[in-house]
């Protein structure tokens, strides 16, 4: 039995893998990881073995593009229009811009972001973040925990 067309996974799965992306890194990166997670995916589809999870396959290639994207910011230097003479104290410091709440999100440890993106941008189960992830269900179910009452702790701060 042969794997089905490449084109085939990628219009059935195409729409969750860009809402996984989206959610985890912004529209801007979204789409580079995007199109990076479909070639890296094209390259190792003949290789992928049959009755495997094509959907877990798919989106643990994209949290890792997503990892890469990540990594990525941190070592780039972030442009500002003007720098101060000197650093002014927290309640001088301007708000930076935010999309909403997956930008705060995006600031949270990388496991934490990907079981929380996966969760409610994917609606993937922990049982299958657990296979995305390669990690148990329990841990997927602490990181989520964990990274939501992070959240409610900034809100109600």
């Amino acid at each position: 039995m042969s794997l089905e067309p490449f084109q085939r996974v990628l219009d059935r799965h195409a729409d969750e893998v860009l809402r996984f992306l989206v959610a985890s890194l912004g529209r801007h990166d979204a789409d580079d990881a995007f199109q990076e997670t479909f070639l890296s995916a094209m390259r190792a589809y003949p290789k992928l073995r049959r009755g495997s999870d094509v959907r877990a396959w798919l989106l643990t290639i994209a949290h890792r593009k997503a990892i890469d994207v990540h990594r990525g910011r941190a070592r780039r230097a972030i442009p500002v229009a003007e720098v101060a003479d000197r650093l002014a104290g927290g309640e001088g410091m301007p708000e930076v811009g935010d999309d909403g709440q997956w930008a705060r999100v995006r600031t949270l440890p990388a496991r934490q972001r990907a079981v929380l993106t996966l969760r409610y941008a994917a609606d993937l189960s922990h049982a299958e973040i657990s296979r995305v992830l390669e990690c148990s269900e329990a841990a997927s179910r602490r990181a989520a925990a964990d990274g939501l009452a992070t959240l409610r702790m900034e809100l109600t701060a």
